[in-house]
């Protein structure tokens, strides 16, 4: 057990806003020098529209069309590889099978699976489920994190040293270690989870072998339960939920990160340990975690909730900054490409209010879809341009988790169980394609100046 230090040597405290006050001296940047140099913050243009920077065949959205050099809001389109995402969860549910295998099939390989090629496809991946001799130890319980996204990064990184040639770049080699990432993501997060439970917490530690015969999803609910059980219904709520999360196009931050990352032509498993931190950050995988909180808060606060005055007099409150954490954001509402509506979101709100019913919360569900209902109108209620504003799939994935008593450590991590499906393609697509290392420009806007002798500063 490596035992962290529980004091570490402290920088004397006004040397340190000496320090502090120095970087802030020296790097503050006036914001409108972004505007006079035509800066594109966050590679996104001056219409909110994300910057071409690549093209890709694994997942496209659509939220939007130009239209006279205008955004006109249209209702929102998710594909994979060019298959509506509502029609490939609409034929594996119509099938009554669980659909993210079939999915990481098709987003890794790019046709939908016929019978036989399913059936060997999930056979492989249960192959793989199960963490090399001596990698739970070495990876997971030596080192228990407090965080499970570290925990899966740092194991990620591990897995390295037990590839026999890591450093390869070709197909073969890029599609084995997708292939093993993708079946053991689930394996290696419910171990992390169960080691910061017992070490960190005081739980028993409880550690399962996968079971190669069971669905993504079921693994994941067996491995993480104390009892080991899970409903039918349960399985396919968070099997849809990774469904949703696999694939979301080349220009969210983890899955640019991974193209920028591979263009180095560095390991897979340094490209996607990259991307899992990425997630890690609450302005991407973390957002139904500020949901959560922010729903808790509406729930205390607000005491009829079938009341959509007293619900929209709290969300005005929200938006004014009287209440909330302060940002005056709705969180849940509104999305970078989204703007009339979020497939996903769609989706996923039909199958929650079943699960909302065995569960017996259907008021909480009212409550929900009240304020996805009137949170748009208080948004746009004083502003002189009203804006198109959706409910994103995080208002309702956090919902979803929490009705499946899945802990709250583990929301961002389901999340990367799902993408790391989407990132591996993505890697595949850009070493495949052999693009030239990513590099943007930063301008300098800093004056020259000569070097000074110590004596003379």
């Amino acid at each position: 057990m490596i035992v962290p230090l529980t004091t570490k040597p402290a920088i004397e405290p006004e040397l340190m806003a000496n320090y502090v006050e120095k970087i802030n001296a020296s790097g503050k940047i006036d914001p409108s020098l972004y505007a006079q140099y035509n800066v594109k913050r966050g590679l996104r243009n001056a219409d909110g529209s994300g910057v071409l920077v690549g093209l890709t065949c694994v997942g496209s959205v659509h939220g939007y069309v130009m239209s006279e050099s205008e955004k006109v809001s249209v209702p929102g389109q998710l594909f994979y590889r060019g298959v509506n995402v509502r029609d490939l969860v609409k034929g594996f549910q119509k099938e009554k099978r669980f659909g993210f295998e079939e999915c990481a099939y098709l987003l890794l390989l790019g046709d939908l699976p016929k019978v036989e090629e399913l059936g060997q496809w999930n056979a492989l991946l249960g192959k793989y489920r199960r963490l090399p001799d001596g990698f739970k130890e070495n990876a997971i319980i030596r080192a228990p994190g407090k965080d499970i996204m570290n925990s899966i990064a740092r194991a990620v990184l591990m897995a390295y040293t037990y590839d026999p040639s890591p450093d390869k770049l070709d197909l073969d080699t890029t599609l084995r270690q997708s292939i093993e990432m993708i079946a053991q993501f689930p394996t290696i997060t419910a171990y992390a989870y169960q080691a910061k439970a017992h070490y960190h917490m005081g739980h028993s530690l409880t550690l399962r072998y996968p079971d190669p015969k069971l669905s993504t999803a079921e693994n994941f609910l067996h491995l993480t339960r104390e009892d080991g059980t899970y409903t039918p219904l349960e399985a396919e709520l968070l099997d849809l939920c990774l469904v949703l999360h696999a694939e979301h196009g080349g220009g969210n931050n983890s899955s640019f990160t991974t193209h920028v990352v591979t263009s180095t032509f560095t390991d897979a498993y340094s490209a996607i340990a990259a991307a899992v931190l990425s997630l890690k950050g609450p302005r991407h995988g973390g957002a139904n975690l500020r949901v959560m909180r922010q729903m808790r808060e509406i729930k205390e606060q607000v005491e009829h909730w079938d009341s959509e005055g007293e619900v929209a007099d709290y969300l005005q409150k929200i938006l004014d900054k009287k209440a909330g954490d302060g940002t005056g954001l709705i969180y849940g509402l509104g999305h970078a490409v989204y703007t009339l509506s979020d497939p996903r979101t769609e989706v996923l709100r039909e199958r929650a209010r079943s699960l909302a019913r065995a569960k017996g919360r259907d008021e909480e569900m009212a409550l929900y879809e009240t304020i996805e209902r009137v949170g748009p109108e208080v948004f746009n209620k004083n502003r002189r341009r009203p804006r198109d504003l959706c409910a994103n799939v995080d208002f309702y994935s956090g919902f979803v988790y929490d009705m499946l008593n899945i802990p709250i450590d583990l929301y961002t991590p389901i999340f990367a169980i799902a993408r790391v499906v989407g990132w591996c393609a993505h890697r595949m697509e850009e070493l495949l394609n052999g693009g030239p290392i990513i590099r943007p420009a930063y301008k300098a806007i800093v004056d020259h100046r000569p070097y000074q002798p110590t004596a003379e500063r």
